[in-house]
C-alpha cells in the first residue's frame, strides 16, 4: 500500500479495454494515495522516488521481466500471443509456455513443454529464446509500444464472433 500501485493507471489495458471504477478499486486508490501523501510528508520526495524506481527497475530491465511484455505485444502483426523457449523457464515454472497455456489452460505448468513435445506443428509460429532481446526490441523498435496490442470487439449476442482488430492507434 505504500505507493507501489501508483503506476496502475499506466497500464495500457485501461485505455484497450476501459472499464468503470469498482467501488472497491475507489476504496484502494484513496488509501494508495493517502499513504503516498503520509510517506512524502514525513519522508520526502526521495522516499517516493526510491518506490517508484524499485517498481520499474525490479519489473523493467531485468530479464525475466520480459515474458510481461513478450506474452501478449504484438512484435509481428496478427498474432496475438507468444511463446518463449529459452533457458529462463527453469526459473519461471515455464511461464513462457504461454501459446501452449492458452490452448490448454487446465494443464499444469509442469506439463506445457510436453505439450509441445507432442504436438510440435502446432507450435510452429513466431517465438522467442531471449526475453532481453523482447526487452531490448520494446524499447528501441518505434513500431512497439503500449498500444501494439490486439484488442477483441465482442458482442454479447448469442452466435455473435469476436473481430479482432489490430490496436496500433491509440483508444478513442
Amino acid at each position: 500500500s505504500s505507493g507501489i500501485n501508483a503506476e496502475c493507471p499506466l497500464r495500457p489495458g485501461l485505455f484497450m479495454n476501459p472499464k468503470p471504477m469498482e467501488p472497491l478499486e475507489m476504496v484502494n486508490t484513496v488509501w494508495t494515495l493517502s499513504w503516498n501523501y503520509f510517506i512524502y510528508n514525513y519522508l520526502g520526495g526521495w522516499a517516493l522516488v526510491y518506490l517508484l524506481s524499485g517498481t520499474l527497475l525490479g519489473m523493467g530491465l531485468h530479464p525475466m521481466a520480459g515474458h510481461f511484455i513478450s506474452e501478449h505485444y504484438t512484435f509481428v502483426k496478427g498474432q496475438e500471443t507468444y511463446s518463449y523457449y529459452g533457458p529462463l523457464n527453469m526459473l519461471a515454472w515455464n511461464v513462457g509456455y504461454h501459446n501452449e497455456h492458452h490452448d490448454f489452460p487446465y494443464v499444469p505448468w509442469s506439463r506445457l513443454p510436453k505439450v509441445k513435445e507432442i504436438a510440435p506443428e502446432y507450435y510452429q509460429m513466431p517465438s522467442y529464446s531471449s526475453w532481453s532481446w523482447v526487452i531490448y526490441k520494446y524499447i528501441t523498435d518505434p513500431e512497439i509500444g503500449p498500444y501494439s496490442r490486439i484488442k477483441r470487439n465482442v458482442s454479447n449476442k448469442p452466435g455473435a464472433k469476436p473481430v479482432v482488430a489490430d490496436s496500433d492507434k491509440k483508444a478513442e
